[in-house]
């Protein structure tokens, strides 16, 4: 079974443990305004390779194409009209902002070395709208999303050796930690990751990334493992490649 599929069988009664590991993202605001016209243009016929090579460019690209992806779902999110109470709305407005500002942090730290840009990629509209079809959906792939960015920052930090390239990406893990602790309380639940809703688990965890275990650490997860759980989202056509996520 497909993750969209998965997510059309969520609702209200489904389990936490369910609802919480299979979610989406979203929101958008007045800021972004110009991002959606580049990302959801489609040219499938001329469609971008996107390569991260292990190194510290490759890295950081990488961070690069998940705040462009949750940049894009908020901007979703708010243009689908499912989120109606005005607290949660400003809420999703503040964190698509603070996706924008990244998107934009990360390109002017990268300067001539981000090797994509943003008109480069390609959503697919179909997994988008599925992933914003409700209020529910919407709000617990946020907390993945959000909950992943941290897994992927913490994962990739040490393999960074340029000291600025590791600023930018320490100076951002700790707003989405924020962010997913932000978007759990809104629905209710424990402001830290629970090991039964990771993605990856214990089993999985590559043992020289996670010394430390329990919940008042976070988990590392490796590129590969960051693309897989990208790749099941269904809303992303660019194919991906390099010896990052090999």
């Amino acid at each position: 079974m497909t993750f969209p599929d998965l997510l059309l069988k969520t609702n209200t009664s489904t389990s936490r443990r369910s609802v919480m590991k299979w979610g989406l993202v979203g929101l958008g605001t007045a800021m972004l305004a110009g991002v959606p016209q580049a990302l959801m243009a489609q040219n499938m016929g001329s469609m971008k390779m996107l390569t991260f090579n292990a190194n510290d460019i490759g890295i950081l690209n990488f961070a690069l194409l998940l705040e462009e992806l949750e940049a894009a779902f908020y901007i979703a999110v708010i243009e689908s009209g499912k989120i109606i109470d005005n607290k949660e709305l400003d809420y999703l407005q503040a964190l698509g902002r603070h996706e924008a500002e990244h998107v934009k942090f990360l390109r002017d730290v990268l300067g001539n070395n981000a090797t994509f840009q943003t008109r480069d990629l390609s959503l697919n509209q179909r997994g988008l709208e599925m992933l914003v079809s409700d209020r529910m959906k919407i709000l617990n792939t946020a907390v993945i999303l959000e909950d992943l960015g941290v897994h992927a920052y913490n994962g990739a930090g040490p393999s960074l050796t340029n000291p600025t390239y590791l600023l930018a990406a320490g100076s951002i893990v700790s707003v989405e930690a924020r962010h997913a602790a932000g978007v759990r309380s809104l629905l209710g639940r424990p402001t830290t990751e629970p090991d039964s809703e990771r993605l990856v688990q214990n089993a999985d965890l590559q043992a020289s990334l996670n010394p430390f275990k329990g919940r008042a650490y976070d988990e590392l997860y490796t590129p590969k493992q960051i693309i897989s759980a990208v790749s099941s989202l269904n809303i992303l056509n660019n194919p991906i490649n390099g010896s990052l996520v090999a």
